[in-house]
């Protein structure tokens, strides 16, 4: 069975489909008449691994949760949107960690077994008193779930059917719709299955974790291998996305594996299609958040073949659909093409133009350096395509990826220079 087949998406789920996961999601009015305060819990404690922005400029639930993460083990997030609690000095790191407090107290666990995150404004203080109060609301939705442990069936039904979509969308800031789903693999032991709520639209790049990502399994993982394979997964999805070329600072992706599926990866057979269906979940969610960029109204694909490496071909293809110029091509439907192979010579291995083809929705532009007339008419009808997308040969090395983005449009700017206004 190969991976294609071993692994299947779940219609309509969302992050609680996998087994002993409950989420919900309040309006604490910190936004204001929508959801914005969301928890996501184990119903025991689980292999926890993650991933953390490298921006210098770390946020308090950052710095947090890479202490929770250090453990291995983990029960709980709750995460907070409208407020980043970045460069909040030594008050920001108590309100982080109140709301870790205040959530083991919800949940009746001990803090060191909860993480933190936050969204939204930077150098702003936290409305601790509103967060508080939706904390105790959420611990009080939970209220007949504690019997969840023991495998309470319609607690878990009204998570997925109920709480998991307000949790999706709790997370949000300038997201135009939330980003969640779900997927099953057939492991040699049995079926587990993965799932997924994300949030990002802007300050998306690269380098490390670009958005706040929240990940469920109810498979048995190890703890080494969760990490290699979260790692591997954000490679050739996140680490291929981006939107404004801007690193958040509060970028992180977690991952929870609490086995209550009974069903552990164990045979180098399970971890090939475990890994195989962990990072299709992450493309699918890399391809969400760059369709859904700030002011956007294309997505934008970008892959490259025949380079030195994958890591080559990826850097290249991540140039390309961070290339300001391309993007505003994009956005005006215009196949400028030359600025596709411009920013691809910027970065990474030299290539010869000469060898270098193109085509966009399959339209050739570009044969061995040689370019090929075309209807500007029509290519500019296939760039109203919701995807355009540009497929770029290099050479004839053992390199391919495929990277993701957006178009640039006057939205972008409307967005970003009011948003705190």
């Amino acid at each position: 069975m190969g991976e294609a087949e071993a692994w299947r998406w779940l219609e309509g789920a969302n992050v609680a489909a996998p087994y002993g996961y409950w989420a919900d999601g309040v309006d604490s009015g910190v936004q204001g008449g929508r959801p914005d305060l969301a928890l996501l819990l184990s119903d025991r404690v689980a292999t926890f691994s993650g991933l953390f922005t490298t921006n210098a400029v770390q946020a308090a639930p950052v710095r947090l949760t890479r202490e929770i993460h250090r453990q291995g083990r983990a029960l709980a997030v709750v995460v907070n949107s409208g407020n980043a609690n970045a460069v909040t000095g030594e008050a920001g790191e108590a309100d982080a960690r109140r709301m870790q407090e205040l959530t083991a107290d919800a949940i009746g666990a001990p803090r060191e077994w909860v993480a933190v995150a936050s969204t939204g404004v930077i150098g702003v203080p936290m409305p601790m008193d509103r967060i508080a109060a939706g904390i105790r609301q959420l611990g009080e939705r939970l209220g007949n779930c504690r019997g969840m442990a023991a495998g309470s069936t319609p607690c878990h039904e009204r998570a997925r059917q109920e709480g998991a979509p307000l949790a999706a969308r709790a997370i949000l800031t300038t997201d135009t719709r939330p980003k969640t789903w779900a997927l099953e693999v057939d492991l040699e032991g049995g079926r587990v299955r993965l799932g997924v709520m994300a949030k990002g639209s802007g300050m998306i790049h690269p380098g490390l974790a670009t958005m706040l990502v929240f990940i469920t399994t109810d498979a048995a993982v190890e703890k080494a291998f969760l990490d290699a394979a979260l790692r591997e997964a954000v490679d050739r999805s996140l680490h291929r996305l981006t939107v404004d070329g801007d690193q958040s600072t509060n970028d992180m992706v977690l991952a929870w594996a609490n086995g209550a599926s009974g069903v552990a990866v164990l045979s180098a057979e399970d971890r090939r299609r475990f890994a195989g269906a962990l990072t299709a979940l992450l493309v699918q969610t890399a391809r969400a958040i760059a369709a859904d960029g700030e002011g956007a109204t294309h997505l934008l694909t970008v892959t490259v073949r025949g380079a030195a490496s994958e890591a080559d071909a990826a850097l290249k293809a991540r140039r390309v659909a961070g290339s300001s110029l391309v993007k505003a091509a994009v956005y005006g439907r215009d196949p400028n093409w030359g600025r596709v192979l411009a920013a691809a010579g910027s970065v990474g291995d030299a290539f010869d133009p000469g060898n270098a083809s193109l085509t966009m929705n399959g339209m050739p532009l570009l044969d061995h350096g040689r370019p090929l007339p075309f209807d500007e008419a029509a290519a500019a009808r296939a760039m109203e395509a919701e995807e355009v997308v540009f497929e770029l040969q290099v050479g004839d090395g053992p390199g391919a990826a495929t990277a993701w983005g957006c178009d640039l449009t006057e939205g972008y700017v409307h967005i970003n220079a009011h948003y705190r206004t």
